[in-house]
């Protein structure tokens, strides 16, 4: 009789661990979301007075927020291509943008042929080899032909677009989507082929898709990646939203609404874990695709120079933030640079992996997170859009032009990148220009090439923006 009350007890106990989330054997759960051309000032955890993102600052201060968290490219479909392989992508000639109608004539792959090569292993596959269950919510952008689908990419869950922008808002006589079949991958698909049109504000209804996986996977370990299309044009927010920032005007205004619906699907989803008492052994990570694009949106990235599409820190830098708190301390600054590259390995090691497909660029960060490595994960990072190209050693920033001087720029004292010391320091500007050479002897040759005039326009909004200039609200 004691036996078989002892064994009761038992029971009762391990159900009552699993019941608060706290089964010390179960793999932590993995949620990324990721916003799309954000930029580096627009969240309050970033230094914002006129945004309102009090989901995100929460998670910012009960988490780990990366003052130096880059992505691998400033352009949507590159930085996603290295974000879902863990590596530079330019290793598999994924150099450049996959929007057709940009690229050049000469390109090995156009239009719908452009993606994410198959032999490459992706996040989510390498997540279901440890038995998660997984899902892609949102913008996909890694190519739409069928066989680049996410379904065939290691998702068992897709609710998104597979193209790189489409309207908030439903398609219908009021919001015509245009020529059907050119602008397919515009059009909202469930699982493979199965096209429907949402009711309410997109940003809340991907929101909501990734509750819902939640709420259906509770029992298992699983990995959501919400890839939100905001805050990328078109912009278009609701009216109620807009009339929180009476203050603002133009694209300013349409940019804190979007922005204020985004954080509301991510408190959404936040507040999910915590009713389902998975909060602390689920891995949170926030960041964004690239820099932000001033002109397209109204976006900040003061007090950075540059934008999106160009190689200055505006570009390449971006807010990044990451919370699990049953292994990391909370309210914590990182300031060595860190990388979506880190995020494959960072969460396979987590998830008990170890073997990889081939080697990776990234690292995992969660040594240095609870301070059993020392040092930088990263002593050198590196970017390449054809000939243009930065290698960062330490806090050295070297940046290479077809067309003009290279410029070096002590990021640890000039964050803003205003003062040049290439000519201060010959030596240096040499020894760097060697290791960028040494790095792109070990890449591919690009599959597709931008058109040269968009190569200018890279130029020219990168001349416009390069004085850091703060936002007039």
């Amino acid at each position: 009789m004691k036996k078989l009350l002892l064994i009761l007890l038992s029971f009762i106990f391990v159900q009552l661990a699993c019941a608060d989330g706290k089964d010390k054997n179960r793999l932590p759960n993995i949620v990324l979301i990721l916003a799309d051309d954000a930029g580096y000032n627009d969240f309050g955890f970033q230094g914002s007075e006129v945004m309102q993102t009090p989901n995100l600052d929460k998670l910012a201060a009960e988490g780990i927020r990366f003052t130096q968290g880059y992505v691998s490219d400033a352009t949507c479909g590159p930085s996603r291509a290295g974000l879902m392989t863990g590596k530079y992508q330019q290793r598999f000639g994924y150099e450049e943008i996959n929007v057709p109608g940009f690229m050049s004539e000469n390109s090995a792959l156009k239009g719908a042929e452009m993606g994410l090569p198959l032999e490459q292993k992706t996040m989510a596959e390498y997540l279901k080899d440890r038995g998660y269950r997984t899902a892609m919510i949102g913008k996909w952008h890694l190519g739409d032909a069928d066989r680049y689908h996410p379904l065939k990419r290691g998702f068992d869950e897709f609710y998104g677009f597979r193209g790189g922008d489409r309207s908030y808002f439903k398609y219908d006589e009021a919001n015509p989507l245009g020529n059907v079949e050119a602008a397919f991958d515009k059009k909202l698909e469930r699982g493979f082929g199965h096209y429907e049109e949402h009711e309410g504000y997109l940003t809340d209804v991907l929101a909501d898709e990734a509750v819902d996986f939640i709420g259906k996977n509770r029992d298992k370990p699983f990995f959501v990646y919400l890839a939100f299309n905001a805050v990328h044009t078109p912009m278009e927010a609701l009216e109620e939203d807009m009339r929180r920032f009476p203050q603002l005007s133009g694209k300013r205004r349409e940019l804190a609404a979007m922005t204020l619906a985004m954080d509301r699907g991510i408190g959404r989803v936040m507040d999910q874990l915590e009713q389902l008492r998975l909060t602390e052994n689920t891995i949170v990570v926030f960041s964004n695709d690239n820099g932000g694009p001033s002109d397209k949106n109204g976006s900040s990235n003061y007090p950075l120079a540059g934008t999106k599409s160009n190689h200055l820190e505006g570009g390449l830098r971006v807010p990044f933030l990451m919370r699990w708190p049953e292994k990391l301390a909370g309210g914590v600054d990182y300031d060595f640079p860190v990388s979506t590259l880190d995020l494959l390995p960072t969460f396979y090691e987590a998830a008990g992996g170890e073997k990889y497909a081939s080697v990776l660029d990234g690292v995992n960060l969660i040594p240095y997170l609870t301070g059993e490595k020392r040092g930088r994960p990263h002593q050198t990072l590196f970017w390449k859009k054809e000939t243009r190209a930065v290698i960062r050693d330490s806090d050295w920033k070297l940046i290479r032009y077809p067309d003009r001087p290279a410029e070096l720029y002590n990021l640890a004292e000039d964050i803003g990148e205003q003062n040049d010391l290439a000519a201060v320091h010959p030596q240096r500007v040499r020894s760097m220009f060697k290791k960028l050479f040494a790095w792109e002897l070990t890449l591919q040759r690009p599959l597709w090439l931008l058109k040269r005039k968009y190569e200018k326009y890279d130029i020219d909004r990168m001349d416009q923006y390069r004085v850091p200039k703060k936002p007039d609200a």
